[in-house]
């Protein structure tokens, strides 16, 4: 019995020592399994994988818990932040801006040029403007036998007062200007001629005007001006004009109406050089008033103004009136972004001539006019505008108008029969004649920036035109082509040059025959030479005050004619000084 109590203690230990290895050394051992029914598996059994697949083992090991924790130890630290700084950048100083400059040059034919300008800020809302301008020469043109000096000087001074919604202002403008009937044919008259003859004609202007601008009311702007213009030859011109408008927002549309009166009114104390007979003078006086209402719209790429003028027109010397209806319709369309922009248009205005306007676009006119407005019925234009690079930007249009009764300038004939206080009618002056014009024209432009400091561009036109008479469109020329260019060369340097050119026109000489109709005038038709002309500039600033320029006119050194009979200077360089100051 005790042997058997030794044998059972033996085992036991040593069942105690397996089940303590097992637990140390993670053994398991082997084990007998017996199998007492075939595992048949089926297609369900074999598809569905369960993703906890139950454990029918007779053993089933229990996971042990584990538990942790964080040991946490503080540790000092010895950062200090600090504030940041920003990299400072160089600032260039702002120019240095002056309220005035004074510019003062003379060159070849004596030609004398001087500007001056002033803008005075009289408190924050009040500015006080004043402009002088003067252009003159001593001429001195190879072969011209009358004198053929010039001078052009104006005066011009304004004040405008703004406040919140509204500002004002009123202006005066004075002009002088000195141009001789220099341009008879060389040759012809004998010198006892040439020296009877007073060649001077003075011109002579003054105007006032005054202007309202008020935002966020239905009225807009109202603005008057008058002007009297007069020469050496008791010649006299009044115009006075008035414009208002208004605008009346209607949701995402703005209906727009502008209204107008305009007067010119005037006498000529001669006949016209046409006329053997200097015994009756001429007179004129036109009135218009118009109303312009328009409906504009606005969409992401769409611009449209849909309107019509409606004009009265009166000839207040004959008693004579008439109604014009005109279309005024304008429309944009982005096509490509900024790369095509399209745009057409049809418009159409009775535009008043007047005395001045046609000084200034030939100073040579004779005082004999005949003073009527242009019926201009329709201006059709379709076009294409855009930037084809960052730096390219171009134009292009095509139009198409009709003109009833446009001013053309054209050579007065040579009268033998007058002696005039003034010495126009040697065939040296030129009269308006007045023709219905239907005008096809093209034009192209495009404009380089090829940097900031280096600019230009370059255009052309060319024009057809159809006249009623079936005469040619006396002094209109069919091409006319420019190119500009700007270069800002470094700091200091600065240049400059401009050239065109202007193609051929007609016109045509004729003399007075006594008791015969103008049209029955002996006539030699003239065709004058298309012209191109260079001019160029070229300027240093010293400092921020002082600069000195040098100005190039007819660098080709063309001995073209302007006008039939009127040649103009050859070379011609000015040279002179800028300030600017504070005045």
């Amino acid at each position: 019995m005790y042997n058997k109590h030794i044998i059972t203690l033996i085992f036991l230990a040593l069942g105690l020592h397996v089940s303590f290895a097992q637990d140390d050394e993670k053994d398991l051992g082997t084990e007998t399994v017996t199998v007492t029914k075939a595992y048949t598996p089926t297609v369900s059994d074999a598809f569905k994988i369960k993703s906890v697949p139950n454990l029918n083992d007779s053993i089933v090991l229990q996971k042990k818990p584990i538990t942790y924790s964080i040991f946490s130890v503080p540790v000092a630290s010895t950062f200090t932040p600090s504030k940041g700084t920003a990299s400072k950048v160089e600032k260039l100083p702002p120019p240095q801006l002056f309220n005035s400059f004074a510019s003062l040059g003379a060159g070849l034919y004596g030609n004398v040029l001087g500007e001056f300008y002033t803008s005075r800020t009289i408190n924050r809302d009040e500015n006080f403007d004043v402009g002088f301008n003067h252009l003159s020469s001593r001429g001195g043109i190879d072969g011209v036998e009358l004198n053929d000096t010039f001078y052009d000087t104006r005066l011009d001074a304004s004040y405008a007062k703004r406040d919140r919604d509204l500002d004002w202002g009123a202006a005066i403008g004075l002009q002088h200007q000195l141009y001789n009937w220099y341009g008879i044919e060389p040759g012809v008259f004998s010198e006892a001629v040439i020296s009877g003859i007073d060649e001077r004609q003075n011109y002579f202007m003054g105007e006032v005007g005054g202007h309202v601008n008020i935002e966020d009311a239905f009225f807009k702007r109202a603005d008057l001006k008058y002007r009297r213009f007069f020469d050496a030859v008791s010649s006299g011109e009044n115009r006075a004009i008035f414009n208002t408008g208004f605008e009346f927002p209607m949701n995402e549309e703005v209906f727009a109406v502008k209204a107008k009166v305009d007067y010119v009114g005037g006498t000529f104390e001669n006949a016209s050089v046409s006329s053997s007979t200097n015994d009756t003078g001429i007179s004129y006086g036109n009135l218009q008033a118009g109303i312009n209402p328009s409906l504009k719209m606005l969409r992401d790429d769409l611009s449209l103004n849909l309107g019509v003028n409606l004009v009265y027109g009166m000839d207040l010397e004959n008693s004579e009136s008439n109604f014009y209806i005109y279309p005024a319709v304008t429309a944009s369309y982005r096509l490509l972004d900024e790369s095509i922009i399209a745009y057409g248009g049809v418009t159409g205005e009775l535009k008043q001539n007047s005395y001045y306007d046609l000084v200034e676009g030939n100073p040579y006119v004779s005082p004999t006019l005949s003073i009527a407005p242009t019926d201009s019925q329709y201006n059709a234009y379709v076009g294409f505008k855009g930037q084809l690079l960052p730096n390219l930007s171009y134009n292009v249009k095509g139009s198409y108008s009709a003109e009833n009764n446009r001013p053309l300038y054209r050579l007065n004939p040579r009268n033998d029969f007058r002696s005039d206080e003034k010495g126009y009618y040697y065939g040296n002056s030129f009269d308006v004649f007045y023709d219905d014009i239907k005008t096809l024209g093209i034009f192209g432009e495009l404009n380089v920036d090829v940097n900031r400091n280096f600019t230009l561009g370059v255009n052309a036109e060319i024009y057809d035109y159809t006249t009623e008479t079936g005469n040619a469109a006396w002094n209109l020329p069919n091409l006319k082509g420019s190119l500009f260019m700007d270069y800002q060369i470094g700091e200091q340097w600065f240049m400059g040059a401009n050239l065109f050119y202007v193609g051929e026109r007609e016109d045509f000489s004729s003399s007075v025959v006594e008791n015969v109709q103008p049209s029955e005038f002996p006539v030699t038709l003239i065709t004058l030479n298309g012209y191109f002309d260079a001019n160029a500039h070229l300027g240093y600033r010293l400092d921020d005050q002082l600069s000195f320029f040098i100005k190039g006119s007819n660098l080709s050194n063309n001995d073209y004619q302007r006008w039939s009979n009127f040649q103009v200077q050859g070379i011609q360089v000015l040279g002179g000084a800028t300030y600017k100051f504070d005045f």
